[in-house]
């Protein structure tokens, strides 16, 4: 028993209908290892995840913890087995504290029967010290940044009695010094013995925290061993099937006296934004790097029109010379503005509705879609099925829900909807988040061809400083609100890294 594998999983076999979502793949993970389970979007590894923590239920096949057959038919069957999730969207009550999270859920436990607050906070203070995440056990989650969030997300796996440690895409939201933090959080978990899976598509990442990996394609398992065998390009050609193509980036020459397609005057928010001027020529990417917090989501909001908060009555937002301000965001969706937004969840898709009126949403009722304000469902679905083919979604089935897709090819529906249509200015708030090394590329490419080729202005707002580097012909830096232009394409990378924390 003692010489068991951490976790076994055999022949997984998993449909969602027409769709073979796990077609006999198989993950073998070490005791006190730390694997990565990667592959495509739509390779399969959310549901696999999901069948090892009892969310989901295989049609075939079988998973063995610890050496002991594991059926698990629900949630709380996986919990018992020793095996905790912290997933991508934290599952969080914003309302609650730290120690009122760590303990919702728990049956058994030091607090009782009865919830006793200096007890729970207690309870989580100890666990906090025994596994090196400092946190403060009274803290109000809401009021947490978001490095501090995925602590309490692995406290309460561990304050579960977690061996097992399922983390899906747990850098996706962190700032470059919060993914250290994490590593080491990590591997200090590893030597105490715990076992940890990570899903990611960074292959730096995977090379700088695990030992080994299992590689989804379409379903199947297609490798399985250890990273010492491999390198980043042979991984990427396991993982897409291919040879990972190179993004030609081209200099990009503009001429300060071309009239901006984008020019922002006085934009203030409170505590939040403080910016004098920003503007984007035709064909420009700016890059904005910086850590998340400073303003960049308020930033692209008051763009784009989401913003909930009145600007000062001195701002002013010009697209092409044209006002903003008075635009609902359909009309500035109408005058050629792009806008792909961090939260693809909250912002960017209706979860619920089909990915053809996903697709097609603010454009329902042009003359291509609707004759006398009725829709043309049949239009709508025959091009949907071109633009999800055509950016790599999978599977490319324009009447399934948006929620049913994995989140990466969620972010390609968003994507394929915002650039399909020949922007003037797009406004990409991490838009690669989410996507793997294939998909990755592919919207790299898209947004310098839009850039370089139909002269859209591109204002790439990115927490992955290597895709700000890569793409922009200018590099600025946004902190505490303010903007500071670092340097053109080609600034050293530990300039901006200085300039993200006010150095």
């Amino acid at each position: 028993m003692s010489d068991a594998p951490a976790l076994v999983c055999t022949g997984i076999t998993k449909r969602f209908g027409s769709n073979t979502a796990l077609d006999d793949a198989s993950l073998r993970v070490e005791v006190a290892q730390i694997h990565a389970l990667v592959g495509e979007n739509g390779a399969g590894k959310s549901t696999l995840l999901g069948i090892v923590s009892g969310l989901l239920q295989p049609d075939a096949g079988t998973c063995s913890v610890f050496g002991t057959t594991a059926n698990f038919s629900s949630p709380l069957d996986a919990v018992a087995a020793g095996i905790g999730v912290v997933h991508q969207h934290f599952l969080l009550a914003d309302a609650l504290t730290v120690a009122e999270n760590v303990a919702l859920g728990i049956r058994a436990s030091p607090l009782g029967l009865r919830f006793d607050r200096r007890t729970a906070e207690k309870h989580v203070a100890e666990l906090a010290q025994q596994t090196g995440l400092a946190i403060d056990p009274a803290a109000r989650v809401a009021d947490l940044p978001v490095g501090l969030r995925q602590r309490v997300e692995i406290l309460k796996a561990l304050g579960r009695g977690a061996k097992i440690l399922l983390l899906d895409e747990p850098t996706a939201v962190l700032a470059p010094p919060e993914v250290a933090t994490l590593f080491e959080t990590l591997r200090g978990l590893r030597a105490a013995g715990r076992t940890i899976v990570v899903v990611t598509h960074k292959l730096d990442e995977v090379f700088a925290l695990a030992s080994a990996t299992t590689v989804l394609r379409r379903g199947k398992t297609v490798f399985s061993g250890m990273l010492s065998d491999l390198t980043p390009a042979t991984l990427a050609e396991k993982m897409i099937g291919r040879a990972l193509p190179t993004t030609p980036v081209a200099t990009q020459s503009v001429s300060p006296n071309t009239a901006p397609v984008l020019s922002v005057r006085n934009l203030r928010l409170p505590g939040v934004l403080d910016i004098d001027q920003l503007e984007i020529r035709p064909g420009e990417i700016l890059g904005i790097a910086g850590v998340e917090g400073n303003g960049q989501e308020e930033l692209a909001a008051a763009i784009a029109g989401t913003l909930p908060h009145p600007l000062d009555s001195s701002a002013a937002i010009d697209m092409r010379s044209q006002p903003l301000a008075a635009l609902s965001v359909k009309s500035r969706s109408d005058a050629g503005l792009a806008y792909i937004p961090s939260d693809r969840h909250h912002e960017g898709l209706v979860l619920d509705f089909s990915l053809s009126e996903n697709l097609f949403a603010r454009k329902q009722l042009t003359r291509n879609f609707a004759s006398v304000a009725i829709l043309d469902h049949a239009a709508m679905t025959s091009r949907g099925a071109e633009l999800l083919r055509d950016y790599g979604a999978v599977p490319p089935e324009p009447d399934l829900p948006a929620r049913s897709l994995s989140g990466g090819n969620q972010q390609k529906v968003v994507i394929a909807r915002e650039l399909s249509c020949a922007p003037a200015l797009i406004v990409a708030c991490n838009p690669t988040r989410g996507l793997d090394v294939g998909a990755t590329g592919d919207v790299h490419q898209r947004l310098l061809t839009a850039a370089r080729e139909q002269q859209a202005g591109v204002l790439l707002i990115s927490s992955d400083l290597d895709e700000i580097l890569l793409l922009s012909d200018r590099v600025s830096v946004l902190y505490r609100g303010k903007i500071k232009e670092v340097g053109p394409r080609g600034v050293a990378k530990e300039a901006v890294g200085r300039a993200m924390v006010g150095a």
